[in-house]
């Protein structure tokens, strides 16, 4: 589970659940629940409610098992907490939390659905990673409830009866196995530069921004920052276990299936604990190669059924401004920088740790979000930037570069 990075939408032909006249003596397979998406900063944000709440925001993430809620927000409705666990994920360090007793959680526009609400963490960095009010987490075990269907493009979700569900698109199916009960592992090749590819299995994580996050026991055992590898040491990456360490760089390919992504952008993690420390598997391959598919997630049939969309073969092409940033105050329009990237277009600016982000080329950071920030940083262009510092405003013109 981990959290940190412009999207061509396109029209996509959905072949998942055409309607067919049911044969004699067959009913026909109920029409899917259609959910709203919203995607921020790549990840998936559904609404739900709890107890009969306000309606509230959770991230879906494959990487996660059980619905965990933020502390703060299930004290605030009132719910009976109870002992102590300890919650893992990217980056060293545990969060203490609670059980949840007699609570549930409902799918805002899924009639009649319900689930326990079992976990309470702290989850302190979530909400300003995003920029936005993020109030818990659901995983593997609402997801094993139906074949779920995952149209970035169209910010929809689909959610089909297993049982009477029957794919007849053009897909192509790649075998799933879980660990931890229900986190989706995929065999896939990743070939390094210059190298030959390596076999391995990979956790499938939408609930990570990244592209490709190879481990650090695979980075160390397959020597791949060994050999003078172009990388930049990763800012602003953190999970649930707080900040993750490594290095940015690309490999010569990924291929899932018989889909081949040239040169994604990866993350050498070089963490000695946590999630990214994990020997059993390669890695995790995160969202910004997930929505390059409509993706069919069939858990009871232990497999992943993946439709390419007009860009699955887009190179992977952003720039980097070399700051990290993170929102605070009321509406997370309050950002400030975070960490600096040594030899950067953020570090020749003279731009600190510290620097409150104001306005980008004369428009107010309150009428931006912080992913729409950060997606604007990724493009290679002159911005003229307005910083607080202490009790002084300055401008200082910033050019994000391709780094690697």
């Amino acid at each position: 589970m981990t959290r940190a990075l412009a999207r061509t939408i396109v029209p996509l032909v959905f072949m998942g659940s055409i309607s067919l006249p049911a044969a004699v003596g067959q009913r026909a397979a109920p029409a899917p629940a259609v959910i709203a998406l919203e995607l921020e900063g790549r990840h998936v944000i559904v609404q739900a409610t709890v107890n009969k709440s306000r309606p509230l925001s959770f991230v879906l993430d494959t990487g996660a098992d059980r619905a965990i809620i933020r502390t703060d927000v299930a004290k605030e409705l009132g719910l009976k907490l109870e002992g102590q666990i300890n919650g893992r994920g990217a980056g060293p360090g545990v969060q203490s939390g609670s059980f949840v007793r007699n609570a549930t959680w409902s799918l805002v526009g899924l009639t009649g659905f319900s689930q326990p609400m079992t976990l309470a963490l702290p989850l302190p960095a979530i909400s300003a990673a995003m920029g936005r009010s993020i109030d818990g987490i659901v995983g593997g075990e609402f997801i094993k409830q139906f074949v779920v269907e995952l149209d970035y493009q169209a910010k929809l979700m689909r959610l089909h009866t297993p049982a009477t569900f029957t794919y007849s698109g053009a897909g192509e199916t790649v075998p799933i196995d879980f660990i931890e009960a229900t986190h989706p592992t995929i065999a896939a090749k990743v070939t390094p530069v210059g190298g030959r590819p390596i076999e391995g299995r990979f956790m499938f994580d939408i609930g990570s921004g990244l592209a490709l996050a190879l481990h650090s026991p695979f980075v160390r055992t397959q020597k791949l920052l060994d050999g003078g590898l172009p990388t930049i040491r990763a800012i602003g990456s953190a999970g649930a276990g707080g900040k993750v360490a490594g290095r940015v760089g690309r490999v010569e390919s990924l291929q899932i299936g018989s889909f081949t992504l040239s040169q994604p952008f990866t993350m050498f993690a070089q963490d000695d604990a946590g999630a990214f420390a994990n020997a059993a598997l390669a890695g995790n391959i995160g969202a910004q190669i997930a929505m390059r598919f409509h993706i069919f997630l069939d858990y009871s049939r232990r497999r992943m059924i993946l439709e390419p969309t007009p860009g699955v073969r887009a190179p992977f092409d952003r720039a980097f401004a070399g700051f990290a940033l993170r929102a605070s105050g009321s509406n997370f329009r309050t950002l400030r920088i975070t960490e600096i990237l040594e030899k950067s277009p953020a570090s020749d600016a003279g731009l600190e740790v510290g620097d409150e982000l104001t306005a980008i080329d004369g428009v107010s950071v309150e009428q931006l979000s912080l992913s729409a920030v950060n997606e604007m940083f990724e493009k290679p262009v002159r911005y003229t930037l307005t910083i607080r510092r202490g009790d002084r405003t300055q401008d200082v013109v910033l050019t994000p570069a391709r780094l690697i």
